[in-house]
């Protein structure tokens, strides 16, 4: 249902802001839509972006350090000594002293261990088809006669299957277990020692000399060097592979600073990882993973070959402390690039700190090891945050204007109808003096004022300019016309209409001094039943006047039923507020063709007071006619005999409902008095749902009200004496100010079409 109130005094002033605000707030809510689906697309490109070069990067430089050791191998001069020592035989090195000759001339003689130096290369081995090294370069684990490290020999037998040269991805060299001693120069001195890249190692002449693995006196011993491997096969003039050449590379020199380059912002960072989820290059964060206690002990420990890629289950970076005794997960991206999954994850999760990121990553089964990238959610989506707090500053800061907007605006409204009172109250409108306000109501404001020349009070009702649109005005004016025609005395009386220069129209019509219906129950209770049916039964001769010359009133209520002492008449009824009257008599006069257009919508909606609403005038506007006012007269005697509305509902639609389906409860059992059982019967016949049943005139109602033989007449002494009491009770006090009514007591229309069952 929508509901349209005829009782509200202004404008909707606060519906510009509020439309406005939601306008802003459904753009800003697009905009944010869209700017996070950018922000997401931007992140996901720059991490597929970073982690493609860094691959490619990756791939380019493995390939050349393949390429430089193929050529050496391939190298004529070189091979012919390789071959040679290849040819000689590996068990127990019975000729050592041709090994060492033809080793010093491979090394030497064809300057190769000065040339792999000269590449960056750490040391240089030759390794024989049964994966034992027969020459080295270097003084650690791969010394001349050791087998190939075990967990190298898969990448080997490789390498002599394929007869391709091979990458060996990092892994940690270790001391070896035999102590060689350090040589010494002819005055005595310890020779300073280089490790495999050629870094100089001096000792001092006052310490003796010492095994490689241990370390002089209060000084740590050597720790673990984290190394690659490329090797190319030899081959014989068959083109059999004969042996390897293997060149061991200083991983942080170049693979790791290769995944470094493209590090982007605070936290970015990209890292290679193996099949075990073990990081292979160093971390970034290698001081915090040191404080965090994830590296051991040793003051220049590496996170390369140490840190096992694992959710902590908590932010380190804000002080969680990891549970060491508890497995934990890998983290998000390493575990599905070992499943073999490359991809991308913008929804953020936890990377080895704990802290959220969000990243790229591709598994390389050429190289047996995946690369992932990764940042910080929070750094990553800065930029959103940013904006979105820009726009939540400016959103309250529009709210604030809106509402600073509506206050002005209503304030300008409020002084501008307290403007109009006053300049009202203190003008002169043509004959009429205003004296004071009396009452408002959807079609104007109604002053008590004094004719100049009459010299006798009247009701002047306005419609003000801000209310004066073309259907308020012909409204304004069909209420004045259908008035003047009805001449009952139950009926109020117009005297006059006009308008003021400045477009302020008006009616003066007979003032009364009394009280309406509703005040009447709100400040005296429920009435006996034979003023209940003296009161009805002028209300009935004053509609019978209006039936008879087709005029429906529609909404006939307390608050439009005025009970005064008039003329040495107490109480007398007057009947108010036709501006809702419906034609139903043809061929129409001019009044009522004027009247039809205002009622154009008719058949679309209903009007009249929820509380007081017939059942068909609801189900179907059309089908209103007397019974309809006789069902509304029947609701006001119920609610006069037992001061309860006679349905109770929070909202117009229940009351609505209340009406179309449910039987009202008789006064007697609502309220447990006894009450004369003819007049209950007639006043639940004009409450029935099928208008056939009720009392098919006002007249006919009348008749029966009064033939109700066990209720007593209610004499005129009893009538001067309530008004005798009621003149005294309000001596020397104001006119009290009118009554407010909640929504479903006020006139309202309802949209016919919009209408929910």
């Amino acid at each position: 249902m929508a509901y349209d109130s005829r009782m509200m005094g202004g404008k909707n002033i606060w519906l510009v802001p509020l439309l406005l605000a939601l306008l802003v707030a459904s753009v800003g809510g697009w905009a944010d839509r869209q700017l996070h689906a950018t922000i997401h697309r931007e992140v996901r490109d720059d991490l597929n972006a970073t982690l493609d070069a860094n691959v490619t990067a990756l791939e380019i430089w493995m390939a050349n350090q393949k390429r430089i050791a193929a050529l050496l191998a391939d190298e004529p001069r070189l091979k012919a000594v390789a071959l040679k020592l290849l040819d000689q035989p590996t068990e127990g090195f019975t000729n050592r002293t041709a090994l060492g000759e033809l080793s010093r001339e491979l090394m030497t003689g064809e300057r190769l261990q000065e040339r792999v130096r000269a590449l960056g290369y750490g040391m240089v081995h030759l390794v024989n088809t049964n994966l034992t090294v027969i020459s080295d370069a270097g003084r650690r684990r791969s010394r001349q006669g050791n087998r190939v490290p075990e967990e190298l020999q898969p990448k080997y037998t490789e390498l002599f299957t394929s007869g391709e040269a091979i990458i060996i991805t990092p892994f940690k060299l270790k001391p070896p277990q035999t102590p060689r001693r350090l040589g010494v120069r002819p005055n005595g001195e310890q020779r300073p020692q280089r490790d495999l890249f050629g870094a100089r190692h001096d000792v001092g002449t006052n310490h003796p000399a010492q095994t490689f693995d241990t370390a002089p006196p209060n000084e740590q011993p050597p720790r673990d060097l984290t190394v690659m491997q490329v090797a190319a096969p030899i081959k014989d003039a068959a083109g059999e592979t004969r042996g390897a050449l293997a060149l061991i590379i200083n991983p942080d020199a170049e693979f790791t600073k290769i995944l470094s380059v493209a590090r982007s912002g605070d936290s970015g960072e990209t890292f290679a990882f193996d099949a075990a989820g073990t990081l292979i290059s160093a971390s970034r964060f290698d001081a915090e993973l040191q404080r965090f206690g994830l590296l051991g002990n040793e003051t220049n420990a590496t996170s390369a070959l140490t840190l096992s890629l694992r959710d902590p289950g908590g932010d380190l970076t804000q002080g969680f402390v990891v549970d060491t005794n508890t497995p934990h997960p890998l983290i998000l991206m390493v575990e599905r690039a070992i499943e073999g999954e490359a991809g991308v994850e913008i929804e953020s999760f936890p990377d080895y700190r704990g802290v959220d990121v969000v990243g790229a990553w591709r598994w390389l089964p050429k190289y047996g090891f995946g690369v992932g990238t990764k940042i910080d959610a929070r750094e990553a989506f800065e930029p959103l945050r940013v904006v979105r707090r820009v726009f939540l500053l400016l959103f309250l800061l529009l709210i604030l204007a809106s509402l600073v907007v509506l206050v002005f605006t209503y304030r300008q409204v409020l002084w501008r109808r307290r403007l109009t009172e006053a300049e009202l109250k203190a003008r002169q409108l043509g004959q009429y003096k205003l004296i004071e306000k009396i009452g408002e109501g959807g079609m104007g404001i109604v002053y008590r004022a004094h004719h100049s020349l009459l010299r006798r009070e009247t009701a002047l009702k306005l419609l003000p300019p801000d209310k004066a649109d073309a259907a308020s005005l012909e409204r304004f004016e069909r209420e004045v016309q259908l008035t003047c025609r009805l001449t009952h005395p139950n009926t109020i009386q117009v005297y006059d209409y006009g308008h003021t220069p400045d477009g302020i129209f008006y009616y003066a019509m007979e003032f009364l001094d009394g009280l309406n219906l509703h005040e009447l129950v709100h400040r005296y209770g429920a009435q006996p039943e034979e003023r209940v049916v003296h009161i009805l039964c002028q209300i009935c001769d004053s509609l019978a006047e209006a039936h008879a010359l087709g005029l429906i009133h529609r909404d006939v209520k307390p608050a439009n039923v005025f009970l005064c002492d008039r003329g040495g008449v107490p109480d007398s009824v007057k009947v108010l507020d036709f501006g809702l009257v419906k034609h139903i008599s043809s061929p129409p006069d001019a009044a009522q063709r004027a009247a039809q257009r205002i009622e154009v919508a008719s058949h679309d909606n209903i009007v009249g007071t929820p509380n007081f609403i017939a059942p068909e005038t609801i189900r179907d506007p059309s089908q209103c006619d007397a019974r309809s006012d006789i069902y509304s007269v029947g609701v006001l005697g119920y609610f006069l005999l037992t001061g309860l509305e006679i349905f109770d509902g929070q909202t117009i639609a229940e009351l609505c409902r209340k009406h179309l389906n449910e039987t009202p409860m008789p006064p007697s059992r609502r309220t447990g008095k006894v009450f004369d059982p003819q007049f209950e019967s007639l006043l639940m016949r004009c409450l029935e749902k099928d208008p056939a049943i009720r009392p098919q005139s006002t007249s006919a109602l009348a008749q029966q009200l009064i033939a109700c033989a066990s209720v007593k007449s209610w004499t005129l002494e009893q009538r001067a004496a309530w008004w005798s009491a009621y003149r005294k009770s309000n001596a020397g006090i104001a006119r009290p100010k009118p009554l407010r009514f909640s929504q479903v007591d006020k006139t309202v229309k309802i949209e016919f079409a919009d209408r929910t069952p």
